[in-house]
């Protein structure tokens, strides 16, 4: 019988990077277990850790590749499914030209080196303006605030919990989704710990979500109208003259233009609109500019709307006025160990960035940041002419149950001429694929958070190796995205991709030595990469990372600094300190200064001024009813709904109404209500609770696994109902967000006339 050995490793399944004990047999998974010696997390794990062994047992995860013959997906060989790939994608290439291929990158490429390293060779090689992911029905309007105010677009300041004093949360649920734009696990113990130490946090958010239940206190708000309320805290801070940047003031440029700006959204003027009194929005105000150290954080509930974009700035904006912004327990600039482009050469004075520099080809919706708003896909795929989408590539997605207006999206993809996927299980999506290409298990991949330490609440460096070996044919994830490169480049299915894997970090080692104030400026590349010895792969671009990053030993510069052997003698991860002040040198704007009214914002405005003069207050009749979304916290991707653990317990896919509406409109407790938009409709059994707001309902996304050919056998068990199918398409302007939050819609009894019309 095989000896039981304990390995430690990240959490690869949200934001909050806890360190795990996993125990194995063999090629058992025994447990999984929170590390207590865990530089970060200290033992703290949520309940979604327990989907690591369940997901390695899975009869469901795929091992082997997918090939569609004769109208159904089959087991084929890696070969075979290459060549496969490489026949449909030349085809539709050779007919349609580069953009005629779509890419769609899910969120769980966030949380594995194989996509987040290699994915971008393949889409360089691949060389389409159709490109999207996860991250326009997420977070791109922070990202756009951010590069737009400081110039690059993961330069988010995040709240550094662990010292301040007054926290104010707009639209988020940590204790929920464990941070989300903001890497710190155990947020109740942290939250829990700014009340303890005399402290303040205030929650606004049309839901008493489970951090709210924590905080201080907690103000319901209409949803979508998050950017009146801070602008109306910024007129309190700037008319009673409570706006105090301190410093700050030496470093922004504009600041005489935020009182001309925020001069029209009086309290008074947007009391009806938010459904937070006057009053109440004057003393927050107060309270936040009193409050020794404070910080201002708002995520996806407010990025996810109409104004995305504006509320992002504006969370900012607030930071900056009353003196908050990178000052220790106010909201302060992350410095990550790797890959942060905030910290790799010189600043203040960067580039900038570029946007819109070319636009979708139906809608003219303009690029952010190399992608273009998924909401857009549909028609892109369905409307025909010179430059119609014929082909798509999935990685790590689920976009049919993520994305809006999940129908029509399904009725586009229904007519491609070649689709494939790059996933561990046939879904919603991948059903539709000609191959399906797997990835190893988490356990049986590297980890490093590549993406989330550059969000994270202290500098920590931990690398995971892989715990449980991949089947002997099954390639890692980065050769998978190198193979898909080199067919995308025409090399055909069989290329050599150590040369691939030698371009990556030599491509990456040449822009270091070129990059004035890099640490290993004016050096060779060959030179560094000689250093980095015989690894290939994902560690050999982690280590080179890791060297030249602001933490590593620069290639004999620093000899005590940080190499990849380094972290990996550490196995509980090393702790590099708390986040620490970095204006102005943080910047990479070509001003070299804080731009605190971007164009783009001041050029929305009057947007946001038409939904004030507009603004009505709250509504009674059903057609206004609004719809939000709700974070679930062992439900953070759709894929974890096969997983037992992760699904157990009573059904948690419900319409919530407060039980003022639930009368009114004749609703039941655990009875189904049919809910429609201009979009479509869905049934879903009803749960009345006072925690919602009146006129508001929420609906969690993320579920509707009842679709013909989809080989989920726990979720087809708890199908639930897709939301999306509710989400028309609706962008944020400046970053084309789509709106998931606050759409109107009307809810009925599915099995009986209300009782108004009985």
């Amino acid at each position: 019988m095989a000896s039981e050995t304990v390995h430690y490793r990240t959490c690869p399944f949200c934001e909050a990077t806890c360190g795990l004990a996993v125990t194995v047999r063999g090629d058992e998974v025994v447990s999984v277990r929170g590390d207590a010696e865990d530089v970060f997390s200290r033992g703290f794990l949520c309940p979604k850790s327990q989907g690591l062994k369940q997901l390695h047992e899975d009869p469901d995860r795929l091992t082997r590749p997918l090939v569609r013959r004769d109208g159904e997906l089959r087991e084929a060989s890696w070969k075979e499914a290459f060549a496969a790939v490489d026949a449909g994608l030349r085809r539709v290439l050779e007919a349609g030209g580069r953009d005629a291929v779509a890419v769609y990158i899910g969120n769980p490429a966030a949380h594995s080196l194989g996509p987040m390293l290699y994915g971008a060779p393949f889409v360089k090689a691949l060389g389409s303006k159709n490109v999207y992911s996860a991250s326009t029905v997420d977070q791109m309007p922070k990202q756009v605030s951010a590069g737009l105010m400081f110039g690059a677009g993961l330069s988010v300041p995040v709240p550094d919990v662990d010292r301040t004093d007054h926290l104010l949360i707009l639209g988020a649920n940590p204790l929920v989704s464990n941070g989300s734009l903001l890497t710190a696990p155990d947020m109740r113990r942290r939250i829990r710990a700014i009340r303890e130490r005399g402290g303040k946090v205030v929650v606004i958010d049309p839901r008493h979500t489970r951090t709210a239940r924590e905080a201080s206190e907690h103000h319901f708000i209409r949803p979508g109208n998050d950017a009146l309320l801070l602008f109306a805290i910024a007129n309190v801070l700037l008319a009673e003259g409570l706006a105090e940047p301190g410093p700050l003031a030496e470093q922004a440029n504009d600041a005489e233009r935020i009182a001309e700006l925020a001069a029209p959204f009086e309290p008074d003027a947007v009391a009806p609109a938010c459904g937070i009194e006057a009053g109440e929005i004057r003393r927050m105000a107060r309270e936040l500019a009193a409050a020794e150290r404070a910080a201002v954080y708002a995520r996806i509930g407010t990025t996810t709307q109409r104004f995305g974009t504006l509320a992002s700035w504006l969370v900012d904006v607030l930071n900056y006025l009353t003196g908050n912004l990178d000052r220790e327990g106010g909201a302060m600039f992350p410095l990550a160990a790797v890959g942060q482009r905030n910290s790799s050469g010189a600043g203040p004075v960067g580039k900038g960035v570029r946007l819109g520099r070319w636009t979708s080809r139906v809608s003219e919706r303009p690029e952010v940041f190399g992608e273009l708003p998924v909401a857009g896909l549909a028609e892109e795929i369905a409307t025909p002419g010179e430059g119609r989408v014929r082909a798509l590539v999935t990685i790590a997605g689920n976009p049919l149950v993520s994305t809006p207006d999940a129908a029509a999206l399904e009725s586009a993809v229904e007519t491609l001429e070649f689709m494939v996927s790059a996933d561990l299980y046939v879904n919603e999506t991948t059903r539709h694929a000609d191959v399906i290409l797997p990835a190893p298990e988490p356990l049986a991949k590297a980890h490093y958070d590549f993406a989330l330490y550059q969000l994270a609440v202290r500098s920590i460096a931990n690398y995971s190796p892989p715990v449980i070996a991949r089947a002997e044919d099954q390639p890692d994830e980065w050769e998978t995205m190198l193979r898909l490169a080199a067919i995308a480049a025409g090399q055909g299915p069989e290329a050599e991709l150590d040369a691939w894997d030698d371009l990556v970090v030599q491509t990456l080692a040449a822009r270091e030595v070129a990059l004035p104030g890099s640490r290993v400026e004016g050096r060779a590349p060959e030179e560094l990469i000689a250093e980095l010895g015989e690894r290939r792969g994902p560690e050999r671009v982690l280590d080179l990372m890791l060297r030249v990053g602001p933490f590593g030993e620069g290639f004999g510069a620093d000899p005590e600094g940080l190499t990849l052997a380094r972290v990996e003698a550490a196995p509980h991860g090393i702790d590099l300190g708390p986040m620490r002040p970095r204006l102005p040198e943080v910047l990479r704007t070509a001003s070299g200064r804080i731009e605190l009214a971007p164009e783009q914002m001041v050029a929305d405005l009057p947007r946001l001024e038409r939904e004030l003069a507009g603004a009505a207050g709250a509504t009674t009749d059903n057609g206004h009813m609004l719809l939000i979304g709700r974070r679930q916290l062992r439900s953070n991707n759709s894929w974890m709904h096969n997983l037992p653990a992760l699904v157990k317990g009573k059904d948690r896919c419900t319409v919530q109404v407060h039980p003022d509406d639930a009368a009114r409109l004749g609703l039941i407790d655990g009875r189904p209500a049919r809910v429609s938009s201009s979009a479509g409709e869905l049934t879903a059994p009803v749960e009345v609770t006072d925690e919602i707001m009146p006129g508001v309902v929420s609906i969690p996304h993320g579920w509707g696994h009842d679709a013909p050919g989809v080989r989920l056998g726990v979720a087809a068990e708890h199908p639930g109902a897709n939301s999306n199918l509710l989400s028309p398409v609706e962008v944020d302007a400046p970053s084309g967000n789509a709106v998931l939050n606050g759409i109107p819609v009307e809810v009925r009894a599915a099995d009986r006339e209300p009782a108004a019309a009985a």
